[in-house]
């Protein structure tokens, strides 16, 4: 889910990226808002620990924070089909950050996606779901920003090529898939339900990498968390809309929250960009918050899959084959941690039979795997997650789709083979 997120992420790569610059817009008489309102010690404390923790649940340090740099600075290279675009500083600092935005200043950002100057946002930052957050909740979140220490850090340009770099481009795109407003509970739903579709649908802006995208980089509602391939980041972000993918209709709660929570379960663990949004956001919120996604999450109905990408098709004669190298090459790289009947040793070691992510119809997950390795993340939960080591260096291009092929195809699994040229393209992919 994500948002850089798997992820992430959160990585939603859309139209373009965010630029909490500036927009003039006339004043409006709301409130002075929560910040002037708590007027008391105490209760100006309250307000900043509610919004850090709202920061945390929209993961926004993920696309607001480089590596080894300060906290919410900005200057994030985001790349896009479109350009790459730079996160903005979020501190407090008077000029470049921002420290003259007023609440108001703020919530029309992230209620209707313009900036202070009036400015259209790129959708990057994700105001399409940001819309339906609560006031008070985004006041919150305004007095946490507030609060942390003013880095005087410019924001860097956009590297956008005509006529991306023409802001009036997305009055047309906010026609077409634009919808601002609150989230409006379901009476028919319990109130567990609707905080988890709140939280899954505004600030977790999940489905930002669960929905695949169009040409004009907007979601395609038709086919809402249905899943789709991150642009540019070689990573498939799985349906969560058929139990043939991540849907989790069969799953038990107890294990959705503990995946969610901690980045492993019985049932398997995240990898990529799901294991950012675990280790940025989800395991800094409460049990019960985390408890209200996993139960909306749970009830999302089984719809059609998202469109499918094109993916390179064996023979079955060569299918064949790579089944029978891949069987070889599993019992001498794979087995001790995997097991031979692919049930694993979890929540260490996740199964790899009956594993929805290893058999769905996109193959780029579990290539990536073998060729990169990776960790689930560290969480209080999980402190000292075991790692899957990377095997670019030692398997060639059939030889990954060779085992990868065997994980697909056996104890159960219903994969089909991959093709060697497919591994090659997400070798070459990983190492730009």
């Amino acid at each position: 889910m994500k948002r850089k997120s798997l992820f992430a992420l959160a990585a939603a790569v859309i139209v373009g990226g965010a630029a909490l610059v500036p927009v003039l817009w006339p004043s409006d008489s709301y409130h002075q808002g929560i910040v002037e309102a708590a007027t008391t010690p105490v209760e100006t404390a309250d307000l900043v620990k509610k919004g850090e923790y709202l920061v945390r649940a929209g993961d926004c340090i993920a696309c607001h924070t480089t590596r080894g740099g300060a906290n919410l600075a900005g200057g994030l290279p985001m790349a896009t089909p479109f350009g790459t675009l730079y996160s903005p500083n979020l501190t407090p600092d008077d000029e470049t950050g921002i420290g003259t935005w007023s609440q108001d200043d703020f919530y029309r950002a992230m209620h209707t996606g313009r900036a202070k100057d009036g400015s259209l946002l790129y959708p990057v930052f994700p105001f399409v779901s940001y819309t339906k957050v609560t006031r008070a909740d985004s006041d919150a979140i305004y007095a946490y920003l507030r609060s942390v220490q003013p880095v005087h850090q410019p924001n860097k340009p956009n590297e956008m090529p005509f006529p991306f770099n023409n802001r009036n481009t997305l009055i047309g795109w906010r026609t077409l898939f634009f919808t601002e407003g609150e989230y409006k509970a379901d009476p028919t739903k319990s109130v567990e339900w609707n905080r988890g579709a709140y939280l899954v649908q505004g600030l977790g802006h999940c489905s930002m990498c669960h929905t695949s995208i169009n040409a004009l980089g907007a979601a395609n509602q038709n086919a809402a968390f249905a899943g789709g391939l991150i642009p540019l980041q070689n990573w498939y972000a799985p349906s969560l809309t058929s139990n043939k993918e991540a849907g989790l209709g069969d799953w038990d709660i107890a294990d959705i929250t503990s995946l969610l929570k901690t980045g492993v379960s019985q049932r398997g663990a995240v990898y990529g960009p799901m294991a950012e949004v675990v280790h940025n956001s989800l395991q800094f919120m409460s049990d019960t918050d985390v408890r209200s996604m996993a139960v909306y999450l749970k009830s999302l109905p089984q719809k059609s899959d998202a469109p499918e990408n094109l993916q390179l098709e064996t023979s079955p004669q060569f299918g064949t084959q790579l089944l029978a190298q891949g069987e070889k090459i599993y019992t001498k790289e794979c087995v001790s941690c995997h097991a031979a009947n692919g049930l694993g040793h979890p929540p260490g070691f996740p199964p790899l039979a009956n594993n929805q992510s290893i058999q769905m119809p996109s193959a780029v997950n579990p290539i990536r795997m073998v060729l990169n390795g990776g960790y689930p993340p560290s969480t209080t939960g999980n402190p000292a997650p075991h790692g899957m080591p990377p095997f670019a260096q030692r398997l060639s291009d059939q030889e990954v789709a060779a085992v990868v092929t065997y994980v697909r195809m056996s104890w159960g699994n219903h994969g089909t083979p991959v093709s060697p040229q497919q591994v090659n393209d997400l070798r070459s992919a990983a190492i730009d």
